[in-house]
């Protein structure tokens, strides 16, 4: 279980361990039954209406079929914390999936939870990734991340930026830029995206890290202008925007979308979950629904997604440390 005051040693070893996982599930072998699935299969995600339930009605659609079965999406309200302890406490047989963002894995670094990220769950696949935008005032002279980083270093303190609740992926993405650039730039808190991105329209913050579907609309209007993407690549979404990381090598504040099996869970069901999965996030039809909600489709190894886990973990393990960020 881990919180905020765990030692650097014990995320290590929580990651060695994760990572041994993700290897074995590559390697070795296992007794799983033919007769897999011989019921319905649920995932069990966040409320209805947001990026990880369409993706995983989107999945299950897809895969529904090849495996003979029904898959049930089984929407759970609240934080993700719910979702994570339904499956947490599953049987690993490849009936109960997880699908869940960033925060499933990066909460446990904010606050205590009943399960652990790393141990208790078995990476199947990365579903999607989309990059947030950082945008800043009309009125900032700065048009360009090394002009951003020019600026708030000569007028340390005088830059605010907007995010929501402490913890969150527009806070952690601004605190990762802030610790990268050696900028001394201040939160300014607000309870939601849309005041968060009202008070950069207006002037009250001078620079925001905020989804393309949030943002988009007030960057077509001229209220706010794009600076660049936090993925590591460029992205359909803002084609010819460059990255954060052109400037800053190795910054990365992506949102993600990942889908996870109970610990233990038969190697060779993670497998043919994996190939089913991949296959139906490679649909041109999937492709094209997602991107038109912000939402970028990643089919990848569990390998592939057990290695960005511990790298993202890594990577904001020590902005939370360091700034000494909990959740709200």
């Amino acid at each position: 279980m881990v919180s905020p005051s765990v030692s650097v040693a014990l995320v290590s070893a929580s990651l060695t361990f994760f990572a041994a996982g993700v290897a074995s599930a590559q390697t070795a072998s296992t007794s799983a039954g033919p007769a897999y699935p011989s019921k319905p299969v649920r995932i069990v995600t966040s409320a209805p209406g947001g990026a990880a339930d369409l993706i995983a009605r989107l999945v299950a659609q897809g895969i529904s079929a090849p495996l003979g079965q029904p898959v049930i999406v089984d929407n759970r309200a609240g934080s993700v914390i719910i979702p994570a302890e339904v499956v947490s406490k599953a049987a690993p047989d490849g009936y109960t999936l997880l699908l869940h963002g960033n925060s499933f894995w990066l909460g446990t670094l904010l606050a205590k939870t009943s399960y652990d990220a790393l141990k208790d769950f078995l990476p199947i696949s990365m579903l999607a990734s989309s990059p947030q935008i950082l945008v800043v005032h009309p009125s900032l002279p700065a048009k360009s991340v090394k002009e951003l980083v020019t600026l708030a270093k000569a007028t340390p303190g005088a830059l605010n930026y907007a995010s929501t609740n402490s913890g969150s992926s527009n806070h952690l993405a601004a605190e990762l830029f802030k610790s990268m650039a050696r900028v001394d730039i201040v939160r300014i808190g607000y309870k939601s995206t849309a005041t968060a991105i009202t008070g950069g329209v207006v002037g009250e913050t001078q620079l925001q890290f905020a989804s393309s579907s949030s943002i988009t609309p007030h960057v077509k209007s001229g209220r706010l202008r794009p600076v660049a993407v936090s993925s590591v690549a460029p992205s359909a979404l803002y084609p010819g925007l460059p990255t954060v990381a052109a400037t800053l090598p190795g910054f990365d504040a992506a949102t993600s979308q990942g889908i996870f099996a109970p610990a233990q869970s038969p190697l060779t069901i993670v497998n043919r979950l994996n190939h089913e999965i991949v296959r139906v996030l490679n649909l041109a039809e999937v492709k094209e629904r997602l991107l038109s909600i912000g939402v970028e489709t990643v089919g990848s190894s569990p390998g592939d997604l057990g290695a960005a886990i511990k790298s993202e973990m890594t990577r904001f393990g020590k902005v939370i440390r360091d700034v000494g960020i909990t959740a709200d």
